[in-house]
Parts: structure tokens; C-alpha cells; sequence
């Protein structure tokens, strides 16, 4: 249940943010620029690559490769095909997921590699799998750790991470055994063949499903990946538009930063209007569409408040019997004379349409509000603001849902402290 008055309490956030997670996603403009700083110093940004790879492959651990994976996709528009390679192993935790790229990938194809820890043994068997058949390896690690140290061997471009990993990603003290559980790299499967014959997986230590989507660690990840998009030619991410991305991103912090008061603050606004629902993620656009995608993994991860991502206008045939249904405000009989003191309250389905720009002639969101309006279904609308660049647009969008995630973690009454 969400403490409503904790929110417009600056010192009882700050007390419940025991992992600075609005610290995190506050500084997510800086993390920024020191990425694209980084980004420099490696050489990215002076990339002249020959033509662009047949396909680009993503891998690593936690939402953030596939929130890269998505929004690389979608800002390409469809320019090439953006895979984001799904892990396997025995438990969640980093160190025991294992990667492995498919049968026909070779040196046509990119791989790119996003990790705040890179002691992973499953990532440096899949760069040891992609040297092999000849891709090109790119990938974002702290440095002088085994994913990075592999990746310089084997003739890849190694990026530093620009920021610091969490704690909970951090490793024991000395002559513990290895960070995430991740050991010596071990012989990838060829082509074809089992993942059966793997040694061993040791048992390591899981990191937590909260801190498994610490707002902080996507921009770090992702810019030196927008940076070498441009270089390739997919889409325009110079210096003047990591400028821009970084500048909005502070804007919303601004915004949504917890000395702001509810009525004023989209996020704890938002976080209000989340609280006790089911939230339909309804997305158009293709940005919006990744960032809807991305918005699910983050609610459901951080205050643990399960939520659906649809793109319209498939969403309203796709969600609609959630109106309808036991979801629907007016559900059941309602008994005015009942006793509710003990009751507890009920969920319902509340619709969040989030757009990348303004809707069009041909825009699908007029029918999405009169579908949740004839169901007397509650509503929250989320656009950036008017002429934004698809980078900006993903920016505030993200920014703000995560703020509002934020908040429902760090004022639910109800659960441990993240």
C-alpha cells in the first residue's frame, strides 16, 4: 500500500533509499555525458567502419540489454535486424546464465556486449564463441575485468563502464570466490551442438530482483552503444544529440526530484494513479513501444507491481476483456452497507497510453480513450514534450517511469526497504 504522505516527505524517501536509488536515476544526464566522454577516449567516437554489419546481436546480464536491443531497433527503423540474445542456465543470478549466438551468425554480424559486472564466465565463452566465427565484438564493462581483458585479445573495442556498478553487483572480499559466481571461462558449444556437456555451474550468490534493474546502470550501457550506431550510420547520435538526450534527462529530474510536491511532480503523480492497479501499458510508436516494454520489466521488478506492455492498436483487442472482466472498476455487486474495514482492496486495470510523438490523422490513441472511457476505466497519458527527437522522446519517457517506480518502492508501507 502506498504512503502517500512518505512522498512529500523528502527525509522519510531519503531514509527508505537505503541502494540511492533516486540518486541513481537523478544522475542519469550525467552518466551520460561521461559515457559519451569514455566513449571518446576509446576510440568510438572516431570509428570509420566500412559499411554496416548484416545483423547486431545483444548480450548481457539484467533488463538493460534488452531495453538496448529494443530501442536500438526502434531507432534504426528497421535499418537491420537487432537480436537480443536470451540467456540460459540453472538460476538467475549473473554468473550462472550462459549466451550463445545462433547457427548462421558470422563475420557479416556484430556482437555487443553490456555488463556492470564482466566477470561472467557465460559472457566470455560467447566472446570467445563470436571470435571464433568472425564477428566483430563491441563491448561496455568496468575495465580490467575478464569480459573487457577478452575482449581486447580477441581484437574486439572494449568501452569502460562510466559509472561505478551497485553494490549488490559488487564482489566479496578477497579469496572469496568469484563475483556473481562466475569462474574461469570455460570452451563455448560449437554450432549445433548441446549446451549439455557444460562443466558445472557453481551455486552463486543471486543478485536481487530490485537491484537487478537499478535505474542507474541503462544510460551508462546504452550511450557508447547510440554512439556507435551513428558512427555505423543508422541513425543521428552525435555529440549535439547525447547533448540533448543528457540536458532532457536532467529536465525531468528536475521535475520529478523528490522536493517536488505530488501535484506538481509527473512521477509521484504517476506513481499515485499506479497504486493498486494493474497497469495496460498502451504504446504507440516504435520508441514508445520499447520503452512500454522496458516500463513493465522496471514496475514489476522494483515495487513489484505486475504490469502488461501492448502496442496499439492491437492493445485494445488484446487487453480488452481485462475492462471487462473482474479488473474492471465496476466488477461485482457492491454492497453499499458492507463491511470494509478489513477488506482488502481490490485490483483493478487503469490504462497508461504512452506516445513517442503527437498523434497523428491516423492515430489510434482517440479510439484507446473512448474504449477506457466507456468502461469507465482510469487513464494516464504520458507524451514528451512537443518537438522531441526520438532520443529525447525515449529519454522522458523512461526517466519519468522510472522516477514513478521509484517512489512506489520506497513508499510501500507494505514492503522491506529495497
Amino acid at each position: 500500500m502506498l504512503d502517500e504522505s512518505q512522498l512529500d516527505s523528502p527525509e522519510a524517501l531519503a531514509r527508505a533509499d537505503t541502494h540511492a536509488l533516486l540518486r541513481g536515476t537523478a544522475e542519469a544526464g550525467a552518466h551520460v555525458r561521461t559515457a559519451v566522454r569514455r566513449a571518446t577516449e576509446t576510440g568510438l567516437s572516431a570509428l570509420r567502419p566500412d559499411g554496416r554489419p548484416r545483423a547486431v546481436f545483444v548480450a548481457g546480464p539484467g533488463p538493460a540489454p534488452a531495453c538496448a536491443a529494443d530501442l536500438l531497433s526502434a531507432l534504426a527503423n528497421g535499418a537491420l535486424p537487432v537480436t537480443l540474445l536470451r540467456p540460459s542456465g540453472p538460476l538467475a543470478a549473473p554468473g550462472a546464465l550462459r549466451w550463445t549466438l545462433p547457427g548462421w551468425a558470422g563475420s557479416l554480424d556484430l556482437l555487443l556486449v553490456t555488463t556492470p559486472d564482466g566477470d561472467e564466465a557465460g559472457l566470455t565463452m560467447l566472446i570467445e564463441q563470436a571470435y571464433r566465427r568472425g564477428c566483430t565484438v563491441v563491448t561496455v564493462s568496468p575495465a580490467d575485468v575478464p569480459v573487457a581483458e577478452l575482449t581486447r585479445e580477441t581484437h574486439g573495442l572494449a568501452v569502460p563502464l562510466s559509472t561505478a556498478p551497485p553494490a549488490a553487483w559488487r564482489g566479496p572480499a578477497d579469496g572469496a570466490p568469484a563475483r556473481n559466481g562466475a569462474g574461469p571461462a570455460q570452451e563455448a558449444p560449437a554450432a549445433g551442438e548441446s549446451g549439455a556437456d557444460l562443466p558445472p555451474v557453481p551455486h552463486p550468490q543471486p543478485v536481487g530482483p530490485r537491484m537487478s534493474v537499478v535505474p542507474g546502470l541503462l544510460w551508462p550501457m546504452l550511450t557508447p552503444l547510440l554512439v556507435l550506431f551513428d558512427r555505423v550510420g543508422l541513425f543521428a547520435a552525435g555529440d549535439e544529440a547525447l547533448a540533448s538526450l543528457a540536458d532532457r534527462l536532467d529536465r525531468v529530474a528536475e521535475r520529478c526530484g523528490p522536493a517536488v510536491a505530488t501535484y506538481s511532480n509527473p512521477a509521484k503523480s504517476l506513481a499515485t494513479e499506479l497504486t493498486g492497479t494493474l497497469p495496460l501499458l498502451w504504446s504507440e510508436g516504435a520508441v514508445a513501444g520499447a520503452v512500454a516494454r522496458h516500463s513493465a520489466a522496471t514496475l514489476a521488478a522494483l515495487p513489484g507491481l505486475p504490469a502488461l506492455a501492448a502496442g496499439l492498436p492491437e492493445a485494445m483487442a488484446a487487453h480488452g476483456a481485462l475492462l471487462s472482466g473482474s479488473l474492471s472498476p465496476g466488477s461485482g455487486l457492491d454492497d453499499f452497507f458492507r463491511d470494509r474495514v478489513e477488506e482488502p482492496e481490490s485490483l483493478h486495470a487503469r490504462i497508461v497510453l504512452m506516445r513517442d510523438q503527437a498523434p497523428g490523422t491516423e492515430s489510434a490513441v482517440v479510439a484507446a480513450r473512448d474504449l477506457a472511457y466507456g468502461h469507465d476505466a482510469p487513464l494516464s497519458e504520458l507524451e514528451p514534450a512537443e518537438g522531441s527527437s526520438p532520443l529525447e522522446s525515449a529519454a522522458e519517457l523512461i526517466a519519468t517511469v522510472d522516477f514513478a517506480a521509484v517512489y512506489l518502492a520506497l513508499a510501500d508501507s507494505g514492503a522491506p526497504s529495497p
